[in-house]
């Protein structure tokens, strides 16, 4: 067991399936010598070289045309896009190709390709480079859709993307690179698709995702004290979504909240609700409500954006008045 940032998890878990296959190579913008620039992949040029381990170009879609054709033709990339608002530059091989290509060719060509990007906001970087898009990607068909928002999740997702027969897109959360926990030694695999179920409670079931899952937990213990004791669910994977556990939960207290970071129209959390709706309607004792960041580019201001983004006492007060209205 030893405490790493997650930061640091990126690059246990790189290492992890780069010693275990030596089809995995890795590339992107100033991965290589500097580390990243998040520095989430220091050691991986000393340990596994520049033939495997690669700088490129500051373009996004040669960044992605050099991995789709390094999958196509029997490696098992991984990509890194440095922000994720940058998938704007290169959409159309991530949606037309990458995510099309398996179901064009009748399965005859697979794509075991992992394309990271560090997500969200929290860390002052404005409108361009603060937006929190898992929305744009659960809605593409063909693409799998992880977030990990702990250190050990980190590991044990990004071994599973990089193991998977799919393209698999691993949204970091910016603000929680230095984030740290205690991480079991030895090799980390989890399945893709699986919830997490993080605390029980009676009252309400709290569905959170990425940097919101701490909140949300620390959220829960504010609201305990007021009496009210929820059930915080981390999704961990947008597609495929683990439907059982998530409706599960709810149908145990009856009450469904959603705490987002992406914006609010046609967040991540719309389709929990309405799964909620078409599945468990009648198990519901109460309005489902969605703390979310509005409908608005992301401001740099400091103080604008903290009051964008849930944070801890929204998410306690939202969940309060609901519950005693």
């Amino acid at each position: 067991m030893a405490e790493l940032t997650y930061r640091a998890a990126v690059a246990r878990g790189i290492a992890q399936e780069m010693r275990r296959d030596e089809r995995v190579v890795f590339l992107g913008e100033d991965v290589a010598a500097a580390g990243g620039v998040f520095k989430g992949t220091a050691g991986l040029l000393d340990e596994f070289g520049p033939r495997r381990v690669r700088d490129t170009p500051i373009s996004e879609q040669a960044i992605l045309g050099a991995a789709m054709g390094a999958a196509m033709t029997g490696l098992r990339p991984i990509a890194e896009i440095m922000f994720s608002d940058f998938f704007a530059v290169c959409w159309d091989i991530v949606v037309n190709e990458i995510a099309k290509s398996r179901y064009m060719t009748n399965g005859q060509v697979t794509f075991p390709l992992v394309i990271r990007a560090g997500n969200g906001g929290g860390l002052r970087f404005g409108a361009q480079h603060s937006q929190s898009v898992e929305n744009w990607v659960m809605a593409v068909p063909g693409l799998k859709v992880v977030v990990p928002a702990t250190p050990r999740d980190v590991v044990g997702l990004l071994a599973a993307a990089i193991r998977d027969s799919d393209p698999v897109v691993v949204l970091e959360q910016k603000a929680l690179y230095s984030a740290k926990q205690d991480v079991p030694d030895g090799e980390l695999v989890d399945e893709l698709g699986r919830a997490n179920v993080l605390r029980q409670g009676g009252d309400a079931t709290l569905v959170t995702l990425g940097s919101m899952v701490p909140r949300t937990l620390e959220a829960a213990e504010q609201l305990a004290a007021a009496g009210i004791d929820c059930t915080v669910v981390d999704v961990r994977s947008l597609v495929p979504l683990d439907t059982r556990t998530v409706l599960g939960e709810i149908s145990k207290t009856g009450r469904l909240f959603t705490v987002e970071e992406n914006p609010r129209l046609c967040g991540w959390g719309a389709e929990i609700v309405s799964l909620a709706g078409e599945e468990i309607f009648f198990d519901l004792d109460g309005p489902i409500v969605r703390i979310t960041t509005p409908h608005i580019p992301l401001p740099a201001a400091d103080a604008l954006e903290d009051l964008a983004l849930p944070s801890v006492d929204r998410i306690a007060a939202t969940v309060e008045k609901a519950m005693n209205s």
